[in-house]
């Protein structure tokens, strides 16, 4: 059973012979009683304070639950966004490198056909140089044949010599504006 300090105070003794001093019992009672009182009120503080503390202790506890939750959920994040960027970079890289070989592909196709063309435009150059060479040629020899056939003149002396004048188109009629 607990005693207060009314009971402590209110406590009566019983009386004997020879026993002890009431009036130095009463006082002595009401001390304990008093000190009593202040460590029972004392006791009372430190408790409600031990439930304030341990509702703190609680709550930090609970705050900390929740910083650990986010801190690991931000890792997660982090690390998803690290992976979500890597595997970003790693598709522009690709599709830059796919881009790159074709724009590679389109230069050599590009210079394969001019080379072609540079190929083709000196075949040209080679059959109208041998084109004109042969019209050259075959003028020649017509003018060759038309000078074996004319009749040598002594007078002229190989030089040529016109069979009709040319005349001045004014004097034809026609040029002039």
């Amino acid at each position: 059973m607990r005693l207060t300090p009314l009971d402590i105070q209110n406590h009566r003794f019983a009386a004997r012979m020879r026993g002890a001093d009431p009036a130095e019992v009463e006082s002595f009672l009401r001390l304990v009683s008093a000190d009593y009182e202040s460590l029972v009120l004392e006791n009372e503080a430190l408790k409600g304070r031990s439930h304030d503390l341990e509702k703190r202790v609680a709550e930090l506890e609970a705050q900390e639950r929740i910083l650990r939750e986010t801190l690991v959920m931000a890792q997660t994040i982090a690390e998803d966004l690290k992976t979500t960027a890597v595997r970003e970079s790693e598709t522009l890289i690709g599709q830059a490198e796919v881009k790159a070989e074709k724009i590679l592909d389109a230069a050599h196709r590009r210079a394969a056909k001019l080379a072609e063309d540079i190929r083709e435009m000196k075949s040209l150059r080679k059959r109208l140089a041998a084109a004109v060479r042969t019209t050259i040629e075959t003028h020649l020899a017509l003018l060759e044949g038309l000078a074996d056939e004319l009749p040598e003149d002594p007078l002229l002396d190989g030089k040529v010599t016109y069979l009709a004048r040319p005349t001045p188109l004014a004097a034809q009629g026609g040029g002039g504006a």
